[in-house]
């Protein structure tokens, strides 16, 4: 063989071995391309889940019905007393919470009293956090039912009733909204087929949410949290314990040179033992 012809061959094996190298590196680039393309889908896939996840927990709830008398940005509080009070006691509780049932205990009667003589204005939100820790349904079917007792004209009533025969926290007897129906046959007037409707239907279940949401965003962290004019007062206000008498003792400090509010008529706060 002619040294041309065999310079021929060689010329023609490298031209091969070139060709190949870069059809292979086109297609490792292609699949470089295509591999990345899909993770930069999934990426963004990811992202754009992560912003409707994220969408879905920032989103606030609003209730579709509200109990009557309600105020507050949503109308999320339950007010009791009149609405010139000067002063005004705020309570974040949850219907099975145990401490909860120890205040009202200690302090119903002295806040009733309060109310009755226009000193105060007691701002309620009932809060349901305890379900999720303990399972249940207690805390937000006792919340609706505190719910159904406000649209019905009746929530100081009831209430008291509902802490004064508060079960164990680890019993969810106020899942049984049975038990819940009872009790309103303690506060006069109460137990209606309006009344009973409402419980059955869970009518305020939205805006029971809605309050332990608003609960979830406030920072505060258990309950009750009891507040006088806006500053700390359970278990202390400052250095000094909080009592009956010096509950009343603040409220007279807050309250010197206002003028009570305008009292109305209010329902009878009477609530039996278990």
């Amino acid at each position: 063989m002619s040294e041309k012809n065999r310079e021929g061959k060689r010329t023609a094996r490298e031209r091969l071995q070139q060709q190949r190298a870069a059809d292979e590196a086109r297609g490792r680039r292609k699949k470089q391309l295509v591999v990345g393309g899909v993770v930069i889908g999934v990426i963004a896939a990811a992202a754009v889940t992560g912003v409707v996840v994220q969408d879905q927990r920032s989103k606030p709830e609003t209730p579709t019905a509200a109990p009557a008398g309600t105020t507050g940005e949503k109308n999320l509080v339950i007010p009791s007393g009149a609405a010139d009070a000067p002063s005004v006691l705020t309570v974040y509780e949850d219907p099975r919470c145990p401490a909860c049932g120890s205040f009202e205990q200690a302090f119903a009667q002295t806040v009733n009293e309060l109310e009755d003589a226009g000193k105060i204005t007691a701002n309620y939100h009932i809060v349901s956090f305890i379900d999720r820790s303990l399972d249940g349904k207690g805390s937000k079917y006792g919340a609706n039912a505190l719910a159904c007792a406000q649209d019905a004209g009746k929530f100081r009533a009831y209430h008291d009733v509902l802490y004064k025969n508060q079960p164990a926290e680890t019993s969810d007897t106020f899942g049984d909204k049975e038990a819940l129906l009872d009790l309103a046959k303690q506060v006069p007037g109460l137990d209606t087929p309006a009344f009973r409707a409402c419980v059955n239907d869970n009518e305020f279940g939205g805006w029971v949410s809605a309050v332990q949401q608003d609960f979830d965003k406030s920072g505060f962290k258990s309950t009750p949290t009891v507040l006088l004019n806006g500053t700390p007062v359970y278990p202390k206000k400052g250095e000094e314990q909080i009592s009956p008498e010096n509950l009343v003792k603040w409220v007279d400090e807050a309250n010197q040179g206002k003028k009570p509010g305008t009292t109305g008529s209010q329902v009878p706060s009477t609530a039996p033992s278990p």
